[in-house]
């Protein structure tokens, strides 16, 4: 997926990381207040920052944000281990007890193999998703909308691609790049 992207209206303004996104919003709206201004995620999901002040502001707020950690817990947290509760049936706590490394390793290996099966389809959701977010707030008015939408989600990439090409440059690219991993 790609970074954060800002529009004003129907262009293409920006596109980076959260700050720079953040910074080109402020500065845009510096210069044209009346600016449409609307900034997404590498999801599809429109975001709000806090533009007050200056960039060095923003950077300080954004990077609190971003230095937030969570109480430290039982685990092992140099690894990223955290302890939490897991309800099973007993038949299948005496599996796990039975299998060879003990209840843990089995877990893990079985979370690994269920994300390795899965990551493609997982992969393609998460595509569509992002697109069809930023497509409803982008271009849920615009001629072709629902079937652009079918398109994404029945798989067509092709009647996906058709439906969009009229659709404002800048909106139809951005589609494009989060819609990539969809087909």
């Amino acid at each position: 997926m790609s970074g954060y992207v800002v529009f004003d209206g129907e262009r293409r303004i920006a596109a980076g990381s959260r700050l720079e996104a953040a910074v080109a919003a402020q500065a845009r709206l510096g210069a044209a207040p009346e600016a449409s201004v609307l900034i997404f995620d590498p999801d599809g999901r429109q975001v709000d920052f806090d533009l007050r002040g200056g960039p060095w502001d923003i950077a300080r707020r954004l990077g609190e944000d971003a230095v937030e950690l969570p109480p430290r817990g039982r685990g092992r947290p140099k690894l990223g281990v955290t302890a939490r509760e897991v309800t099973l049936l007993p038949r299948h706590w005496e599996w796990l007890a039975a299998q060879p490394g003990g209840a843990s390793v089995a877990l893990r290996k079985l979370v690994e193999a269920a994300r390795r099966e899965t990551e493609g389809p997982d992969r393609r959701r998460a595509a569509r998703d992002a697109t069809y977010r930023f497509a409803q707030v982008m271009a849920g008015d615009r001629p072709g909308f629902e079937d652009a939408t079918r398109a994404l989600f029945a798989g067509d990439a092709a009647g996906f691609a058709a439906r969009i090409a009229d659709w404002p440059a800048d909106i139809a690219e951005h589609l494009r790049t989060l819609a990539a991993e969809a087909f």
